[in-house]
């Protein structure tokens, strides 16, 4: 079982662990010195019992928090198929706020990604026709995102949507990603990759940008830096550079 910080809802994070497709808890990845959903579970899960203490994310005015929630799905409008899950969900009186990590992943060899037939349905809605424009050009080779995990991008923009419509809150999609100079084993991470997957990042956010769907990059560097400046959360984001180094 994986280890928590201090001062950690554990059973409340497994609990939501478990029901992740992405079987972190019972094959072990977990416990992995490279764990995204490490980090994720050990940031944000000090937020599950006391969520107004979670400030609001650098750049994304959503309001005081009513809740904080781990390996959040969010399912299309229908009822078969797969449905994109988020790291973290966030709800204020006014928006919902989906957060996709990434540690490791961008500068590891790209997994392949696509979309299957069930997306091209019109039920996305005009003011999310940019995503629709960006899925369109990924499936036909025009739109070339090498590092950036785009397809992913575009799906947790359509759940997110999908979910927000039934509250009637505005949505937000954040990219919460780091920069380590060095894996775990101490060998460097590739810049130049470091620099693609930056460039990419920022041609994705003028891509859709404009759409109902906000789309918002973050550097886990700077959201740890944030906490810090707290005195409520300086104690927890020192733990969290502690545990899992230089973040970017």
């Amino acid at each position: 079982m994986p280890t928590f910080l201090p001062d950690l809802p554990e059973a409340r994070i497994q609990e939501a662990l478990a029901r992740s497709p992405g079987n972190e808890l019972r094959s072990g990845k977990i416990d992995g010195p490279e764990s995204s959903a490490a980090l994720v579970a050990n940031a944000f899960g000090w937020f599950l019992d006391r969520p107004l203490a979670l400030p609001a994310l650098p750049g994304v005015p959503a309001g005081a928090v009513e809740s904080v929630d781990l390996a959040v799905e969010m399912r299309f409008p229908w009822a078969d198929g797969r449905h994109p899950w988020l790291d973290v969900g966030i709800v204020t009186h006014t928006t919902l706020v989906g957060i996709t990590s990434k540690r490791y992943e961008p500068f590891r060899p790209a997994k392949v990604s696509d979309f299957s037939d069930v997306y091209d349905r019109p039920v996305w809605g005009p003011n999310m026709a940019r995503y629709t424009a960006l899925a369109h050009g990924l499936i036909d080779g025009t739109a070339d995102f090498r590092v950036l995990d785009a397809v992913q991008l575009v799906k947790q923009a359509y759940g997110i949507r999908t979910r927000a419509e039934k509250r009637a809150l505005g949505t937000v999609l954040v990219y919460l990603y780091a920069e380590p100079a060095t894996w775990a084993s101490g060998k460097p991470v590739d810049a130049k990759r470091r620099a693609a997957h930056r460039a990419e990042v920022a041609r994705f956010a003028q891509t859709v940008a404009g759409d109902e769907v906000v789309f918002k990059a973050l550097r886990w560097g700077d959201l740890l830096r944030q906490w810090a400046a707290v005195p409520a959360l300086a104690a927890h984001a020192q733990a969290l550079s502690l545990r899992f180094g230089d973040l970017g």
